[in-house]
């Protein structure tokens, strides 16, 4: 197969990228190649692929993340694996067989669920081992959304982010323990350090925050501006606290953004107003300097009222040395430490919430210190991005029988 920046054969699989073959090939597959959890993690195992010795393949729709997976010697094979439907799928499938043969793929990872049934379609036909990660606690309601869902399932093994979807996992579709293998998500430590942050990124948010006169300890809320996210709950802690301690005696953060026009961010603007927390609550919009914003905070929340499969934030945050308060459902209760690394309350419980903050407000700075060591130490042993990937390349070398060469 020639391989050129915009080649395209008769099957319509376009293909950028170059390298020859070393150790094993994996394609991995994902819809597109923007932000998000699933894209994220397809780009850091890509790259520890290729620092192994093998080739790391990724079919996709494309994206925003090309440019990062090139840099790191990925190489990228568009199929529209964005497309939904019977006819789509099995047009990808089809797509994926003739890349699978002709660039010798030795593995298929799937990491969503469409592009998952035409992979799984693919693998059985070329015979290729299949390997699925399911990264979120998918919802069942409609109709035919639990099979829909369970091509997840079909992997060999199937990669869990956490315990809770593992026994998830087992619980819906049938899939024996031994044929389920959790690898937890991590933080890149790289860039989640207190050390790796210079002044001048923390005095740019405090200028584009606002924040130049503020002296009060913050709570910060990172995540999308949606209602399972628990902004609702935490602004209702913030009344609770605010009515005990004053609103002079804290400033909570809403970290995030939301469609525009959204009616949920509206409400949210109704319910700081109604609640009288206007003067200790506010909503800063999206940030693209995360390890800058945690070292503003004084502790950080994931007030999820949904489980979370893993839940990043608490992870990153935790990884800056931040205290973290997270509700005790889903992957929170295994990335957060009770007592040593932050505080896990029940889910949709403001008043639970607003106590965790105030016990966080009176911490001295000799326990604070002792908090902030025992959540760096927690990533760094449990949670890093090293550790995902190490464990991640085990799986193929299982799989596969053989080693990469350069591990």
């Amino acid at each position: 197969m020639a391989r050129t920046s915009s080649n395209t054969d008769r099957d319509g699989l376009s293909r950028s990228g170059a390298g020859g073959k070393q150790g094993p090939t994996i394609l991995q597959l994902v819809p597109a190649l923007n932000e998000g959890g699933v894209e994220r993690g397809a780009l850091e195992i890509a790259e520890a692929i290729v620092a192994a010795g093998g080739r790391a393949l990724v079919a996709t729709a494309g994206g925003k993340m090309e440019p990062s997976l090139k840099r790191i010697g990925g190489e990228i094979f568009r199929v529209p694996l964005h497309r939904k439907g019977p006819l789509n799928m099995w047009r990808n499938a089809r797509a994926l067989r003739t890349l699978i043969a002709q660039e010798g793929v030795d593995l298929v990872h799937a990491r969503s669920r469409g592009p998952a049934w035409s992979g799984w379609r693919a693998a059985r036909k070329t015979r290729t081992p299949f390997v699925t990660t399911y990264h979120g606690a998918y919802n069942e309601g409609p109709p035919g959304k639990r099979l829909y869902n369970s091509v997840m399932a079909r992997g060999r093994p199937v990669i869990a982010v956490s315990d809770f979807i593992a026994q998830m996992i087992t619980a819906r579709h049938g899939t024996p323990p031994e044929d389920i293998v959790t690898i937890p998500r991590g933080a890149d430590l790289s860039i989640f350090g207190r050390a790796l942050v210079a002044p001048e990124r923390i005095a740019a948010l405090v200028g584009a925050w606002h924040l130049e006169d503020e002296v009060r300890p913050i709570f910060m809320l990172p995540g999308r501006l949606t209602r399972w996210k628990g902004q609702e709950v935490f602004v209702d802690a913030c009344k609770i606290l605010r009515e005990k301690r004053g609103g002079d005696s804290f400033l909570a953060l809403i970290v995030g953004s939301a469609k525009e026009g959204s009616d949920y961010l509206k409400g949210l603007d109704r319910r700081i107003a109604d609640t009288g927390t206007a003067d200790c609550v506010r909503i800063v919009g999206a940030c693209t300097d995360m390890p800058a914003a945690y070292m503003l905070a004084h502790c950080v929340l994931s007030a999820s009222t949904d489980p979370e499969a893993f839940g990043r934030v608490a992870v990153e945050a935790q990884a800056m040395g931040c205290p973290v308060i997270a509700t005790n459902h889903g992957g929170g209760c295994e990335t957060v430490d009770h007592d040593t690394t932050g505080l896990l309350v029940e889910p949709g419980d403001a008043q639970a919430m607003a106590s965790a903050m105030e016990e966080i407000l009176d911490l001295s700075d000799e326990e604070r210190g002792w908090v902030n060591d025992a959540a760096t130490a927690r990533v760094r042993d449990n949670f890093s991005i090293a550790r995902m990937q190490a464990a991640t390349l085990d799986v193929y070398e299982r799989v596969l029988g053989q080693p990469f060469p350069s591990r």
